[in-house]
C-alpha cells in the first residue's frame, strides 16, 4: 500500500519491480486525479488522518501481514534544507506538518506489514537537528514493544544520480523487515563521467552519470505548452552557459558582475547542461528558478517526467503549477524500482530480473553546448562591485531565487 502517493513515482517503482499497489492515499486532489488517470485502483482521495485502517483492509485484507510492503513519503517540509537557507532552523518536530510521521507509523502498527519504506529530506537526519529522525526510530521501538515484532531499520541518505537516474537529488530512505532482517542498501552504479574515465572504474562495471540529454534529448517539443520563460529574468537566461547558474554573472565567474556571490539560491537562472544529470527538479519554482532546458526554456511536463525517470505511459493532464508541484515532489521511480528490487530479494527472497525496466538508454554520442548570448542593456546597470552572502541562516533578508 502507498500513502503519501503524489502523483504515483515512488508506486510505479515498485510496480516495475513485480509488486501490486492495492490501495493508494493522498490528500491533495490533483494528485489523486493524476493517480485515476493513469489508472490507479483504490486511490482515497483524504487527509491521512481521516483514513482508517479498516477502510486500508476493505482493499488489502484484514490479516495482520496481509500487506506485503508499505511505503510513502510524508510531507517534508519541517525538514527542508531551504529553511535553514532562509532562517536557520525550522519549527521542525514542532510544526504540525510534522504529524504525518506519526500518522504514516499508525498505519505501520496498525497494519504489521511484512516491510515498509520511508522515503523523506535528507534534512531529516541532520547532524544536531535530527529530532524527527530519533522520533522515528523511537517510533518503531514503540511499535515492537506493542506487537511483539521485530522491525530492524536501515536508513541512508543517497543521491539518485548514484544509481542512473539523470538527476542529481538526493533524498533519505529507511527500510524495515518485520522478521528483523536488517536491509543493505545496493552499492552505487553510476559517478561523474570525470571519475568514471580511470579504467580502475571500468574493471569495477561502475558506469558514468546518466545525462540530462539522454533522458529529454530526443523527446518531441510539445508546441501546445507554454514553455516561455516570464519574469524580468527571463531575457538575461540567454547569456548563462549550459551548466550555469546566476553565479556565472559574478565576480568568480566569467561573465558579468550582476550579483553577488551565493545571494539567491543556487537554482536562480539555472540551465541544464546536456553532458551532465539535471538538477532537482522544483516542485514549486519562481518565475527564474531552474532547471531550465538548454534552450532557454521551461522544461515540457514530459520532460521533467523522463528526468524523474517515470514509465513512458505515464500521463498527466492538471494546470501547469499542479504539474510541476507534482513531478517535483515524486520520487524517482526508477530509484523506487531499484531499491523494491532489493527488498523483494532481500526480504522477500525473490529473485530479481536481470534488466531494470526504468532504467535510460544509453547513447555515446552528445552534441555540442548551446551558444551563449551577450547580457542585454536592461541588465548592465547592475555591474558594480557586490557583497557575498554571508552564510547559511543569517540572510532572510537576501532574494530567494523567486522574482522580485
Amino acid at each position: 500500500m502507498s500513502l503519501f502517493s503524489g502523483c504515483g513515482g515512488l508506486d510505479y517503482g515498485f510496480e516495475a519491480a513485480g509488486f501490486s499497489v492495492r490501495f493508494a492515499n493522498d490528500y491533495d486532489k490533483f494528485s489523486c486525479e493524476t493517480l485515476r488517470l493513469n489508472q490507479r485502483q483504490n486511490v482515497v482521495h483524504a487527509p491521512i488522518e481521516e483514513v482508517s485502517t479498516s477502510t486500508v483492509k476493505e482493499s488489502i485484507g484484514s490479516k495482520p501481514g496481509a500487506c506485503d510492503v508499505l511505503i510513502g513519503g510524508p510531507p517534508c517540509q519541517p525538514f527542508s534544507k531551504s529553511a535553514y537557507w532562509s532562517k536557520g532552523d525550522t519549527l521542525r518536530l514542532a510544526d504540525p506538518r510534522a504529524n504525518t510521521l506519526e500518522q504514516y507509523f499508525r498505519f505501520v502498527e496498525e497494519l504489521q506489514p511484512h516491510a515498509f519504506l520511508l522515503e523523506n529530506v535528507h534534512g531529516l537526519n541532520y547532524n544536531g537537528k535530527e529530532e524527527g529522525f530519533q522520533f522515528i526510530i523511537e517510533r518503531i521501538k514503540d511499535i515492537n514493544r506493542n506487537t511483539g515484532l521485530h522491525y530492524i531499520p536501515s536508513w541512508s541518505v543517497l543521491n539518485v544520480a548514484d544509481y542512473g537516474v539523470p538527476q542529481l537529488r538526493v533524498r533519505f530512505f529507511l527500510v524495515a523487515s518485520r522478521s528483523g532482517v536488517r536491509f543493505r542498501f545496493p552499492d552505487p552504479t553510476h559517478i561523474p563521467s570525470e571519475e568514471a574515465e580511470s579504467s580502475l572504474f571500468g574493471d569495477m562495471g561502475i558506469m558514468p552519470y546518466v545525462s540530462a540529454w539522454e533522458a529529454i534529448g530526443k523527446i518531441p517539443l510539445d508546441q501546445n505548452q507554454k514553455l516561455k520563460v516570464g519574469g524580468k529574468w527571463a531575457d538575461l537566461l540567454p547569456s548563462i552557459p549550459e551548466g550555469e547558474n546566476y553565479l556565472w554573472h559574478t565576480d568568480r565567474k566569467c561573465g558579468l558582475p550582476l550579483f553577488g556571490w551565493r545571494t539567491r539560491y543556487w537554482s536562480f537562472l539555472l540551465k541544464l547542461s546536456k553532458r551532465l544529470p539535471s538538477w532537482t527538479i522544483q516542485a514549486q519554482p519562481g518565475s527564474a528558478v531552474g532547471p531550465f532546458h538548454w534552450n532557454n526554456r521551461k522544461l515540457s511536463w514530459q520532460e521533467m517526467a523522463a528526468i524523474q525517470t517515470f514509465p513512458k505511459h505515464f500521463v498527466i493532464d492538471a494546470p501547469r503549477t499542479e504539474i510541476q508541484r507534482q513531478i517535483g515532489n515524486a520520487v524517482p521511480s526508477l530509484m523506487g524500482e531499484i531499491l523494491a528490487r532489493e527488498i523483494g530479494t532481500q526480504i522477500f527472497e525473490r529473485e530479481a530480473k536481470v534488466k531494470l525496466t526504468l532504467q535510460i538508454p544509453r547513447c555515446t554520442e552528445i552534441p555540442e553546448p548551446e551558444p551563449t548570448q551577450p547580457v542585454p542593456d536592461k541588465y548592465l546597470h547592475l555591474e558594480g562591485e557586490h557583497e557575498p552572502h554571508p552564510g547559511t541562516g543569517k540572510g532572510r533578508s537576501y532574494r530567494t531565487g523567486t522574482d522580485g
